[in-house]
């Protein structure tokens, strides 16, 4: 690949924001230049005012292939990644069937995945009750950690672990300095939480929410520390909503233990008062909560008591969704977000006071460190030229013909977002642009 030169009066670099022009080479940055820098024999284009910044990490990603391929797929989700600035995504291991719960079953997801990949993809591991003694071979494959749950996942295929389990799959971790992804929800331990009547009106979103109190997410996540601590093994807190939770990641994180935890964008930039009843489009686990908890999420984002922001992108059918009857009791939960990961938190994080560094930070950073991915999530030489073009100060408002998801269900329709990518670059390639897909396809990634 001949040598191309990109300048911008903003490119954010981990120092901050210059101007500054890249060299790229067989898709590398192999030279961040001072100022505007043009080269006789390199082809050379400014983007002007427009902001450069690594490409967007999305280390939490159902794409639901091989199995569930009508509820989304590689090659839809790739195209909507690329449209949203993101170059990289790691794909968790529900709701594929079969269940990444074996080397086997990676395989075969890898298998479905070729000629479809229009961005980086990665590949998490399950464990399930079931499948403990495999996970040494399926630790050896490559897979970017390990998720469990500790609540029903929605699908029987996933049943979720007891302590019991864990105290078996921890030291397995432990040998393979492994990371453990965990969803933090423990209903039948919290049972003196909840007063069990019949939801009466299961379109109310208030009744959903009551139905998954905090208690579930604190208590869970109080399990997992602990179990971390005691186990020393890295330990991921995925998508928290629970405020009442941060004093004890961050309690954890004070200590030594090797905690890290995420949020996501649904549980920053939607609330709990201002979802209609009967709009499940909004329904996801843990679910949405209350503005005053959500505005201590963005406190936390601040002060590194959460590391990154991730879409747990989880999408479904209309007729899953419950759109005809608007029951929450029975709609599948998952927000279909994957898109708008970069427009939808620069939205409500502008409006809090944060810069783009703290976007590079929490979006590209941070989850490239806790991927273990050494050359992505920053912009300087030797890092893979993973970019994304965007104006920060552009506003648009989301409409169905713009989704690029398999289907078009999502809450972020209608909702006015701050960011407009112009284009993607993966490897140097031009993965987007305007709206257009390059015909540039990837390898997936694996964890070395």
């Amino acid at each position: 690949m001949e040598s191309v030169a990109i300048h911008s009066r903003r490119v954010v670099l981990p120092s901050g924001v210059v101007e500054a022009t890249l060299i790229i080479a067989d898709g590398k940055i192999t030279e961040v230049l001072p100022g505007k820098v043009e080269r006789e024999g390199v082809s050379f284009e400014s983007v002007g005012d427009n902001v450069i910044t690594p490409g967007v990490i999305d280390a939490h990603v159902h794409i639901n292939e091989p199995g569930r391929t009508e509820w989304e797929g590689f090659e839809t989700a790739t195209k909507a990644a690329a449209a949203g600035g993101i170059t990289t995504m790691i794909e968790m291991p529900l709701n594929a069937s079969p269940v990444t719960t074996t080397a086997h079953a990676l395989k075969l997801k890898l298998e479905a995945s070729k000629g479809k990949l229009h961005v980086n993809v990665g590949f998490y591991g399950g464990v399930i009750p079931s499948s403990i003694d495999d996970l040494d071979e399926l630790l050896r494959s490559g897979v970017f950690g390990i998720k469990a749950f500790l609540t029903h996942s929605g699908i029987d295929e996933f049943p979720n672990v007891t302590e019991a389990d864990l105290r078996k799959t921890l030291p397995i971790l432990k040998k393979h300095d492994a990371t453990f992804l965990v969803h933090c929800e423990l209903e039948d331990a919290n049972a003196q939480h909840v007063t069990r009547q019949p939801v009466t009106d299961p379109r109310r979103y208030a009744n959903y929410l009551a139905s998954r109190p905090r208690a579930w997410e604190n208590d869970a996540i109080a399990l997992m520390i602990r179990l971390s601590a005691e186990f020393d093994v890295h330990v991921h807190i995925v998508h928290v909503s629970s405020a009442e939770a941060l004093p004890l990641i961050r309690d954890a994180k004070r200590r030594g233990v090797r905690i890290t935890a995420e949020t996501c964008p649904h549980y920053l930039v939607f609330c709990a008062e201002e979802i209609p009843d009967g709009a499940t489009e909004f329904k996801c686990a843990p679910p949405i909560r209350e503005r005053a908890n959500n505005e201590l999420l963005w406190e936390a984002l601040k002060d590194g008591t959460l590391d990154l922001v991730a879409t747990d992108h989880s999408p479904a059918p209309p007729d899953i969704k419950e759109q005809a009857s608007g029951d929450f009791m029975k709609a599948w939960g998952g927000i279909a977000g994957l898109q708008f990961l970069l427009p939808a938190f620069w939205t409500g994080a502008k409006e809090r006071g944060f810069s783009l560094e703290d976007v590079a930070r929490l979006l590209c950073g941070h989850p490239a460190d806790f991927l273990g991915l050494k050359t992505k999530g920053r912009i300087a030489p030797g890092c893979d030229a993973d970019l994304v073009i965007w104006d920060p100060e552009a506003k648009v408002v989301v409409k169905e013909e713009d989704v690029q998801h398999r289907h078009k269900l999502t809450p972020y329709v209608g909702r006015r977002l701050n960011g407009v990518v112009e284009r993607t670059v993966v490897k140097g390639h031009m993965a987007f642009d305007d709206g257009h897909f390059s015909d540039a396809l990837f390898e997936p990634v694996t964890r070395t």
